[in-house]
């Protein structure tokens, strides 16, 4: 399976599913809350938001995924920067509702997409990215195992012509199972 192939993904916790324009009731009501957040990126406009998306899903740069937890999309997540030829992607461009934040539903997002990168479309490397200032996110991707590949300084420019210093982690198939079952482990005890 390639990387690019939409695909429907499910646990006991969450279901990820192609992201589309029917989404976008439910993630407009998910994004409330999350303007604060001047690290990250929220979509001020959902539906442009899942229209750009589909748009690099098209051009085989993005396989955008709907977070899907009670019934309803709770949050984006995507593969991204997606180097079939090579079996490397980043899982990015994520948000997820206040609502659900410190909740199984990202730990079983992960558990899902690591599996299907590394065991469905035999991925040689799964990277993770995130603002340096973005402290709950690096926190969150430290807990999954992932090891601090580097800091890229002054990466790139943020919507208000700001310098994002950018950290990078990644994890290998070797550490995959241990990351595995670290992940089964902290959903189990949930």
């Amino acid at each position: 399976m390639l990387l690019t192939d939409p695909v429907t993904l499910e646990n006991a916790h969450v279901r990820l599913e192609p992201l589309s324009p029917a989404h976008a009731g439910d993630l407009e009501t998910a994004r409330e809350g999350l303007e604060y957040a001047w690290y990250t990126s929220v979509p001020e406009s959902v539906l442009e938001e899942i229209a750009w998306r589909l748009a690099e899903r098209d051009a085989g740069r993005l396989n955008p995924f709907a977070v899907i937890a009670n019934g309803r999309a709770v949050g984006m997540t995507t593969y991204c920067n997606i180097d079939q030829p090579n079996r490397h992607v980043e899982i990015g461009y994520t948000w997820l509702s206040p609502v659900v934040q410190r909740t199984s539903v990202n730990t079983a997002a992960k558990l899902l997409l690591l599996g299907h990168a590394f065991e469905g479309c035999d991925a040689i490397a799964v990277e993770f990215r995130t603002h340096f200032h973005n402290r709950q996110s690096r926190a969150a991707i430290e807990r999954l195992g992932a090891k601090l590949d580097g800091i890229l300084r002054n990466h790139r420019l943020g919507p208000d012509g700001s310098l994002r210093d950018t950290v990078s982690y990644s994890i290998l198939p070797h550490e995959w199972p241990a990351v595995r079952l670290g992940l089964v482990a902290r959903l189990a005890a949930r």
